[in-house]
């Protein structure tokens, strides 16, 4: 007796989640491999300017832009451990279930996923604070310190709301 297939629909959708988990990790990865060097090499030298990206060696208790980093310790590490490692579980959970409706909206959700975890990771390793180190400046425009991570968190959120933008305008259309 053979033993039975698995429907070909649900290789697909195994094969999808696989891919998907490949892409979160070697995110992670990139993520800590380019703070790794980033510790090694930049703490003691004086920024180095490549045009208009800068790299300089900083620490970031705080989320995206330094927001947070005035909190008590106490609620700082609740905020950013507890409440996103919740997020994030709930994000997989929606991820690898299938919830998500489209392939571009998955790839988005494994970034935001994917950068998360690698935020995660310093505040784990070091007190609650996350390395950074690029900056970019072009004349009057300028951002924050940030890091690998923290650009494919944005690029998902970004993607996620403009697809259920467009997403939600299609849907006015047909009902008018």
């Amino acid at each position: 007796m053979r033993p039975a297939r698995a429907p070909s629909g649900n290789l697909g959708a195994v094969r999808r989640r696989l891919e998907l988990l490949v892409l979160i990790l070697a995110l992670i990865a990139l993520d800590q491999w380019t703070k790794s060097i980033a510790r090694k090499t930049l703490p003691t030298e004086e920024p180095r300017h490549y045009g208009i990206v800068t790299l300089l060696y900083t620490t970031n208790a705080g989320a995206f832009l330094s927001i947070g980093s005035n909190l008590p310790p106490g609620v700082r590490a609740g905020v950013f451990s507890g409440i996103v490692t919740i997020a994030l579980g709930i994000a997989a959970l929606a991820l690898f279930h299938g919830k998500v409706e489209s392939v571009a909206d998955e790839v988005a959700l494994a970034a935001i996923i994917g950068g998360g975890i690698g935020n995660l990771i310093d505040r784990l390793r070091f007190s609650g604070r996350v390395t950074d180190f690029l900056y970019m400046s072009a004349g009057p425009l300028h951002t924050g310190v940030f890091n690998v991570a923290d650009v494919v968190i944005t690029f998902g959120i970004l993607w996620l709301l403009l697809s259920w933008g467009i997403a939600r305008r299609s849907t006015r259309s047909r009902n008018s």
